[in-house]
């Protein structure tokens, strides 16, 4: 299979040198990165070990592959699907944080569906990413069911030796994973704590009930995820994944953006349009948003 990944970080680079073990890879990232995978080719290592040698571009425009995956940070959502519908695509899928596939289903002609991955991915120096973990990437339809584009992509991903599955339930994974990213990602970027003391420590109380929240949304929304389910998922994450810093943590230790918007922007959009009170997420989000207007990370 063709595979294309757009936005080839920490993640992308993992699943993308993955799927080239086995298939026609080319990643879509930054230099120097980049530049040193095609210099080198690019090594994996931790949990699984690899040195494979997929085709490493800088601009996205204008390609083709069998299927696109979606992995850049979610504010670059809008840019990637700029990028991607210059290109013919059998199909696309994100594994980006937050709900992020609407946007991707408003700029593409071609068929999207949602996917998340539990891979712990940790970029160490252009060329290099390290598997933190192994975990499984679940792809399906943006309204559930069945998906024989999923079924096929859920082949290549084995093929590759990647844990897949198709999964019928997406719209409760996709809530499931936002409770998740809301759980962890604040309190730990504002903690600079691990994932695991994140839930374990003194912020456990607000991890679990902003899981909570995204929960009630997604109930509101129609989606069927229990706020026990929700903690359920949340307390399986940051016990696997316990030694590891949350992409967010990471964002703010490095004095990058963050995903607030996408992760609790998402929530408090619909807990507002269905009534639904979610004001730990709120507080999150804006102590969050106002370390980055300090820092001149955004403006509003």
């Amino acid at each position: 299979m063709e595979v294309l990944v757009y936005g080839a970080g920490a993640l992308g680079s993992l699943v993308g040198g993955l799927l080239a073990r086995a298939h026609d890879v080319t990643l879509v990232g930054r230099d120097p990165h980049m530049r040193r995978v095609r210099e080198c080719g690019l090594r994996i290592e931790g949990a699984v070990e690899a040195h494979v040698r997929p085709r490493a571009l800088t601009d996205g425009r204008g390609r083709s592959a069998d299927l696109a995956l979606v992995t850049t940070k979610a504010y670059d959502t809008d840019a990637a699907a700029r990028a991607l519908a210059a290109g013919e695509y059998g199909a696309v899928c994100s594994l980006q944080n937050g709900l992020t596939e609407e946007r991707l289903v408003a700029a593409l002609e071609c068929p999207v569906f949602a996917g998340t991955a539990s891979y712990g991915a940790r970029l160490l120096e252009p060329g290099r990413v390290r598997c933190t973990g192994v975990g499984e990437v679940a792809v399906g339809s943006l309204a559930g069911g069945e998906s024989a584009l999923a079924d096929r992509a859920v082949r290549a991903f084995r093929a590759a030796g990647i844990e897949a599955v198709a999964a019928a339930d997406m719209p409760r994974r996709r809530y499931e994973k936002l409770a998740v990213n809301a759980g962890i990602n604040g309190p730990s970027a504002l903690a600079r704590v691990t994932n695991g003391e994140t839930v374990e420590g003194p912020a456990g109380g607000t991890a679990r009930e902003a899981a909570r929240e995204v929960a009630r949304v997604a109930r509101a929304e129609g989606t069927d995820l229990t706020e026990s389910a929700a903690v359920e998922a949340l307390e399986s994450v940051a016990r696997d994944t316990a030694a590891n810093r949350s992409s967010m943590g990471e964002d703010v230790a490095a004095g990058r953006r963050t995903e607030v918007d996408a992760i609790y922007g998402s929530v408090l959009e619909r807990a507002d349009e269905r009534g639904v009170p979610a004001s730990t997420c709120r507080t999150l989000a804006s102590l969050i948003r106002a370390w980055e207007a300090g820092r001149g990370l955004r403006t509003g």
